[in-house]
């Protein structure tokens, strides 16, 4: 069993061990009554020493993930659905567990998961019945009604050009004056991500990413064997203090930046900061990956326009989701970027997947041609803010004293915190005996993680179960915090 130790971190030996075993047996890694290995085992493979395996061993069986049995050894305990559908799956597939992976370890989905819980606020999703899902279904009906053949055509690598000449103008309303050629249609801006990390990001290479940030793209850069480096944000987004010393030091390749409603805090990136960070990019030749999944979901001010209209030597490349607001179902998004980095990102897009589904490009393309689009937008934005509102009323109301939230100004989420001694991987655990869930903080950071937050999605639910939940987690919350919170074992 692999598992790399970090020995300069604050976080001990004894708490690094722990964590990296009760992920495999919660994600399902680990089935239940497999066999850990032994005391000795670990502590030869890890370096360590016997006492610190032990420590570990003892915090999973205070946590009720692994038994102990007297001459037999540790066995897994964790009783999940995930770890039952692979129980099921039999002996035969055991053998697979010796095989060596590279996947990365943080993401929510892998942890814990969520989809079967009625109260799912992990999710940072639309409720179907706010998207134009009828009017798409029409109009994929009577375009292969009009031509069939679509469905056996390749599309351009980069893209239907009807969309892409759609997506200039949209992107020209918000000061990137672009051509059709230099736009890269991509399965949703998290292909976006990776095209870029896989282009440009090897073994070693620096990057930066703001603390907390999207999950998902510290799992991709950590999958191309990145050093993360985390630079904390304000109330004013990314501190760019802290930031030009690193880039003085460390020479990053990189900086991942989520300006406009920034996932998970709802944050938005102040205009003097946007310029300070475009100008620390190009003093220091660094690339800027600018992820805009939602910046039309605003409830009171438009915000600023991206970074990527500032730009005026090639450094950011800009990423554009459309699926959230429009179509999550088929994974659509666009890349914008300039010189030689845009014609090396097509050609990677080329070696992914020779280009995104030419049906849901001309789906979309009508909408982008009439004012639908816009109606859609004002009333999906209406929508949000009165769940938004909902939300924060209830949070007022119900959450228990010493709780802090962020209320967004727009986007899908509220990111809270509790008070710093108590973990809400623990808080998760006890939300989803309630079948409701949340996306715990700790997966949003880099470096060390801070556990005493949580991001609530509020956008997914319906209505009529949308304060039912809100009130049911504060009730569980103001529980857990009357309990004395579980001290961390230092090695």
């Amino acid at each position: 069993m692999k598992i790399e130790l970090n020995r300069n971190s604050r976080i001990s030996l004894v708490q690094q061990i722990y964590e990296n075993l009760s992920d495999r047996i919660r994600s399902g890694i680990l089935n239940e009554e497999e066999c850990l290995p032994s005391i000795r085992e670990m502590s030869k493979n890890l370096e360590v020493s016997f006492l610190t395996v032990v420590k570990a061993y003892d915090l999973l069986e205070q946590n009720n993930l692994v038994k102990r049995v007297q001459g037999k050894g540790t066995f897994v305990k964790w009783n999940s659905i995930k770890c039952e559908k692979l129980k099921n799956m039999g002996s035969p597939y055991k053998w697979q567990l010796s095989i060596q992976d590279y996947l990365p370890r943080t993401h929510f989905d892998t942890h814990y998961n969520s989809s079967d819980h009625s109260l799912q606020f992990s999710l940072a999703a639309i409720a179907p019945s706010l998207l134009p899902n009828r009017y798409l279904e029409n109009e994929i009906h009577t375009m292969l009604e009009k031509n069939p053949l679509i469905l056996s055509e390749y599309g351009p690598i980069q893209g239907d050009l009807d969309l892409r000449i759609a997506m200039k103008r949209t992107l020209k309303k918000q000061k990137i004056n672009v051509s059709e050629k230099d736009i890269l249609v991509t399965n949703g801006t998290q292909q976006g991500i990776d095209l870029a990390a896989r282009t440009f990001i090897g073994p070693g290479d620096v990057v930066i990413a703001e603390a907390p940030t999207y999950p998902a793209a510290l799992d991709i850069f950590r999958s191309r064997g990145a050093s993360i480096l985390p630079v904390p944000i304000d109330k004013n987004g990314i501190r760019t203090d802290i930031l030009i010393k690193l880039c003085e030091t460390k020479n990053p390749k990189l900086i991942y930046t989520i300006p406009n409603f920034h996932n998970p805090t709802g944050i938005v990136l102040s205009d003097d900061r946007r310029e300070q960070l475009l100008t620390i990019a190009q003093e220091f030749q660094i690339i800027i990956i600018e992820d805009d999944p939602w910046s039309e979901i605003y409830y009171n001010e438009k915000p600023p326009n991206p970074i990527k209209s500032l730009d005026t030597k090639g450094n950011v490349i800009y990423l554009k989701g459309l699926s959230k607001t429009l179509i999550p179902g088929c994974r659509i998004g666009l890349l914008t970027a300039d010189g030689t980095i845009f014609n090396r990102l097509v050609s990677s897009k080329m070696n992914a997947d020779l280009g995104s589904p030419l049906l849901t490009q001309k789906a979309l393309y009508p909408l982008f041609q009439s004012k639908r689009m816009e109606d859609h937008m004002k009333k999906l934005r209406t929508a949000l803010k009165i769940r938004r509102d909902l939300v924060i009323k209830l949070l007022k109301k119900h959450m228990p004293e010493g709780v802090e939230w962020i209320e967004p100004e727009g986007g899908l989420n509220i990111w809270i915190s509790i008070p710093e001694k108590w973990d809400t991987k623990q808080l998760l655990l006890e939300c989803q005996k309630k079948n409701l869930s949340f996306l715990p903080g700790f997966v949003c950071f880099s470096g060390e993680p801070e556990t005493n937050h949580l991001r609530l999605s509020f956008s997914y639910l319906n209505d009529n179960v949308l304060e039912t939940g809100i009130i049911e987690l504060c009730r569980i919350l103001k529980e857990f915090l009357s309990v004395t919170p579980p001290q961390r074992i230092v090695d």
